[in-house]
C-alpha cells in the first residue's frame, strides 16, 4: 500500500483543493534547479554504486540522525565517522535496522514525508518501514543500489536535474569537479565558494587557512590587499567551474564597511590570533561587504546564511567535527546589521544578495520590508528548521504583502541527502500551489496569474537569481 497520500500538503476545502491540483499538474515534472546544496561531487565524479542503503539515507543526512541523536542514541552506532579515527558501526545492515526500529521518531515530520517519497518514488517500495520490514527494505533497497540504473549520473538525469551546485571551501581544489568535466558527462554539477575558513577568525586554524590561501593563489595573504587579491583568484578558479553564488555561513547578519587602514588593522589582530569576538565579529561583517564588491566585478550571487549557533554541542564537536546536526537557530537582527552593505551596494541592480534566516520573526518585520525596496536584496527560501510545509507556508504568508514573489528566489533543497532532493522540491511545489491556490479562492490572485506564478516559484525565479 502506498503511503503517500496523493492530496498531501493540499487545502482542505474541497474546491481550492481541486485549484491546487490543477496547479500542480503543471509544475510537478518540471526540472530542478538545486542551485545550493552540498551532496559530494565524487558520487558524480567516480559514477561508483552507493555502497549501501545506510550509507545512502542514514550517515550522510543531518536531518535523519539528529533525530535519532536525540533519543539518546549512539552517533558511533549509526555509523557517523569520529574524528579522531576511533570506533564506528560499518556494518550497514545493522545500522538500518536501529533505523528502521525507530521509524517512528519521524512521525510528521519533513524527514519522514521525504523519506517515504523516495522509498515509493526512487526504489519502489511501499510497505511501512518499521522493525518487522526493516531486512525486506534493506534487501530490496540493496538490490537496486546494484543496478546500473541506481547509479549516481542516472539517478541524476532520473530526477530530471537541469543543474545542481555542490559547495567547497576556498582551500578546495575541486579535483572531482575537474574529473567531471574531464569524463564528457553532460550533468550539470557545479561548485560554489565557500570561504568562511579564511574570513572568520574564529574558524579552527584560520592563520593557517589563510596561509595556504597564499600558497594557493601566490600571492602574500599577510597582507591585506594580497589577501583580497587571493580571493578574487580563487574565485575566478571556482567561476571556471561553473560557479555562480558564493555561500557565507556567519554567526549574525553582521556587516561592516571598513576604510582600508582600519580592514588591514583588524585582518592584522586576526593573523595574530588577537581579535576579541567583538572584532572577529566585525571582520566577518567588513569581509561580507567585501565579497558583494567582488561579485559586482566577477558577477557571482553572495548568499548569507546567518543565525546559527553552530556546533553547539562541544563534546560532539570535539568526537564528530563539525556539521552534525547541532546547528541551532538563535534570535538575528537584520534591520541595523545590513545597513553598511546597504549603504555600500545595496542600490545596485546587476548584483544579487540573498539572505536565508533561521528566525522566523524577522520575516515580516525586517527581511520582507528590506528585500521589497532594495534592488540587491532576494529571500531565500525556508531553510534548515524551516525547510518544512509549515515553514515554507508561514514563509509565504509573512514576506509575500511586502516582498511579493519576485524579490523571492523559489526553492533551492540545501540537501547532502540525494534521493531527497525530488522529495524536497516536490513538497515545495504542493506547498507554493496550495498557497496560490487559496489566493485564488479568496480572490486575491486571478487564475491565470497563479499558473504562471507556480511555474516562477518552482523554476524560473532560482534559475534567474543564481544566472543559471
Amino acid at each position: 500500500m502506498s503511503q503517500l497520500n496523493p492530496d498531501r500538503l493540499f487545502p482542505l476545502e474541497e474546491k481550492t483543493r481541486q485549484v491546487a491540483r490543477e496547479l500542480y499538474q503543471t509544475v510537478k515534472d518540471l526540472p530542478i534547479i538545486s542551485p545550493h546544496g552540498h551532496t559530494d561531487p565524487r558520487w558524480f565524479a567516480e559514477n561508483e554504486a552507493f555502497p549501501d542503503p545506510a550509507q545512502l539515507f542514514i550517515t550522510p543526512d543531518h536531518y535523519v540522525f539528529r533525530m535519532l541523536c536525540s533519543q539518546g542514541l549512539a552517533l558511533e552506532s549509526l555509523g557517523i565517522p569520529r574524528a579522531d579515527g576511533g570506533w564506528t558501526e560499518t556494518d550497514g545492515r545493522k545500522i538500518w535496522r536501529i533505523f528502521a526500529e525507530n521509524y517512528h521518531l519521524f512521525r510528521a515530520t519533513p524527514s519522514r514525508m521525504w523519506l517515504d517519497h523516495a522509498f515509493e518514488e526512487v526504489f519502489g517500495w511501499t510497505e511501512r518501514l518499521n522493525a518487522q520490514t526493516a531486512d525486506a527494505a534493506y534487501d530490496h533497497i540493496a538490490d537496486c543500489l546494484a543496478k546500473p540504473e541506481f547509479r549516481p549520473r542516472a539517478l541524476f538525469e532520473r530526477f530530471k536535474i537541469e543543474a545542481i551546485a555542490t559547495t567547497e571551501g576556498a582551500l578546495d581544489d575541486l579535483k572531482w569537479h575537474r574529473q567531471i568535466r574531464e569524463s564528457g558527462w553532460k550533468g550539470k554539477v557545479i561548485t560554489a565558494y565557500r570561504p568562511d575558513a579564511v574570513v572568520d577568525p574564529e574558524f579552527d586554524g584560520f592563520a593557517g587557512n589563510v596561509e595556504a590561501l597564499g600558497e594557493l593563489t601566490g600571492e602574500d595573504t599577510s597582507t591585506w590587499e594580497g589577501y583580497l587579491q587571493a580571493h578574487r583568484i580563487r574565485r575566478a578558479y571556482f567561476k571556471d567551474f561553473g560557479a555562480t553564488s558564493s555561500d557565507h555561513g556567519h554567526p549574525t547578519a553582521r556587516t561592516e564597511n571598513l576604510s582600508a587602514a582600519d580592514a588591514a588593522a583588524l585582518f592584522a589582530k586576526a593573523l595574530k590570533g588577537s581579535c576579541t569576538p567583538e572584532e572577529a565579529d566585525a571582520f566577518r561583517g567588513h569581509m561580507l561587504t567585501e565579497m558583494a564588491r567582488m561579485s559586482l566585478e566577477d558577477g557571482l550571487v553572495l548568499q548569507i546564511h546567518s543565525g546559527s549557533f553552530r556546533n553547539h554541542s562541544a563534546p560532539t564537536m570535539g568526537i564528530f567535527g563539525r556539521d552534525k546536526g547541532f546547528d541551532i537557530p538563535t534570535r538575528t537582527e537584520y534591520v541595523q546589521a545590513l545597513k553598511p552593505l546597504l549603504d555600500a551596494v545595496g542600490m545596485e541592480p546587476d548584483l544579487t544578495i540573498i539572505l536565508f534566516t533561521l528566525d522566523e520573526t524577522t520575516c515580516a518585520r525586517e527581511l520582507a520590508p528590506l528585500a521589497g525596496v532594495y534592488p540587491a536584496l532576494k529571500l531565500g527560501p525556508a531553510w534548515w528548521f524551516y525547510d518544512s510545509p509549515e515553514g515554507m507556508r508561514r514563509f509565504r504568508e509573512t514576506t509575500t504583502e511586502t516582498a511579493g514573489f519576485y524579490n523571492t528566489v523559489g526553492f533551492n533543497d540545501d540537501t547532502r541527502a540525494f534521493c531527497s532532493i525530488p522529495a524536497r522540491h516536490d513538497v515545495a511545489r504542493r506547498v507554493d500551489c496550495a498557497y496560490l491556490a487559496t489566493l485564488v479562492a479568496t480572490g486575491r490572485l486571478a487564475a491565470d496569474e497563479a499558473y504562471e506564478v507556480a511555474q516562477d516559484l518552482s523554476y524560473r525565479l532560482a534559475k534567474q537569481a543564481y544566472r543559471l
